[in-house]
C-alpha cells in the first residue's frame, strides 16, 4: 500500500495485554487499528501523535486510542521505555457487560479530541495494583486463571472510565501541537470530507503557496495531502457503513465521486470490500 497510514491488523482474541520493558521500543509510521487500544506509560520518554495533536506522556498517563484513530509513537531510545498496552475487542466488552458502558471512555476521548488521561493521586494506587495483579496472572494456568484475568481487565476498564468521568481528561492544550496552519487545515479536512479538497484550495485557505504548503504538511504529518485526505475519507466511509448507511451513500458522503475508485481504495485499505464490512 502506498499510503502513509496503514492498518495494523485485526485482534483475533477478546483482548490482548502487553507489559513491555525495553530500551528502544518499536516506532511505527502513522497507522490505525481495527480494535481499541489503551496505553499506560510506566517509565520513559515518549510522545504520541494522535490525529492532529501531539501528547508528551508522563508516568502513569493513560492514552485512549479508539479504532480507526490515526496515531504514531515517537520514542526517546536513550531511556528505558516501560508501558502497558491493552488491545480490546469492543464487541466482547459490550457483550460481557452490556449495561456498564465500559467503552464510553473511548467515545468521550474521541468526541472531545482529548485522548490523554492523567489519573489523580487517589487513582494511582488501584491502577498500580491492577497492573501488578495482571502481571501475576499472566502465566497462571491454575483453575479459574482465565476468568480471573477477564475480571481484572474489566476492573481496569472501570478504573479508566472513572478517571475519564472524574476530570482525568487533560483540559489544557497538549505540550506540542502542529503548526497552526496545518492544525487549521486538518480541522477543515475533518469537517468537510464530502466536499472537494484540492491541494490548491487548502493552501489558499491558510495563505500559503501550494508547494510550501505541501512541504509543510508532509513535514508535520508524515503524509502527503492527497494520502491524508484519502485515508480520512475511507475511515469516514467505513464508519458510515457500520452505522447502517448504504455503501453507495457512504461513498458519496465521504467525498468519492466515482464508486469504482472508492471500491478499489476501500479494498486496498481494509482488505475487504465495503459490502463485506456492511
Amino acid at each position: 500500500m502506498n499510503n502513509s497510514f496503514s492498518r495494523e491488523g485485526y485482534l483475533k482474541e477478546n483482548y490482548h495485554l502487553f507489559h513491555l520493558r525495553d530500551t528502544a521500543g518499536q516506532e511505527r509510521d502513522f497507522h490505525f487499528h481495527e480494535f481499541d487500544k489503551i496505553v499506560i506509560l510506566l517509565s520513559g520518554n515518549v510522545d504520541y501523535l494522535v490525529e492532529s495533536m501531539t501528547y508528551s506522556l508522563r508516568p502513569w498517563d493513560i492514552l485512549l486510542i479508539q479504532h480507526h484513530v490515526i496515531h504514531k509513537a515517537l520514542i526517546d531510545q536513550s531511556q528505558p521505555y516501560e508501558r502497558v498496552i491493552l488491545y480490546l475487542d469492543r464487541k466482547y466488552v459490550e457483550r460481557t457487560m452490556p449495561e456498564a458502558g465500559l467503552m464510553g471512555c473511548f467515545e468521550r476521548a474521541d468526541a472531545q479530541e482529548r485522548y490523554l488521561l492523567t489519573p489523580g493521586q487517589e487513582e494511582l494506587e488501584p491502577l498500580s495494583g491492577l497492573i501488578a495483579s495482571l502481571d501475576r496472572t499472566a502465566d497462571d494456568s491454575q483453575f479459574g486463571a482465565q476468568a480471573l484475568r477477564d475480571t481484572l481487565v474489566m476492573q481496569l476498564l472501570i478504573l479508566v472510565n472513572r478517571v475519564s468521568l472524574h476530570g482525568g481528561v487533560v483540559q489544557q492544550p497538549p505540550s506540542a501541537q502542529y503548526d497552526p496552519k496545518i492544525a487549521q487545515t486538518l480541522s477543515y479536512i475533518h469537517e468537510n470530507l464530502s466536499r472537494p479538497l484540492t491541494v490548491e484550495a487548502l493552501a489558499e485557505r491558510v495563505y500559503l503557496s501550494k508547494y510550501h504548503f505541501m512541504r509543510l504538511f508532509k513535514a508535520q504529518t508524515g503524509s502527503t495531502v492527497h494520502a491524508y485526505v484519502r485515508q480520512r475519507r475511507l475511515l469516514y466511509a467505513a464508519q458510515l457503513i457500520r452505522t447502517g448507511v448504504s455503501v453507495n451513500k457512504a461513498a458519496a458522503d465521504s467525498g468519492f465521486e466515482e464508486y469504482s475508485t472508492f471500491f478499489r481504495a476501500f479494498r486496498e485499505c481494509f482488505g475487504i470490500s465495503p459490502g463485506q464490512l456492511k
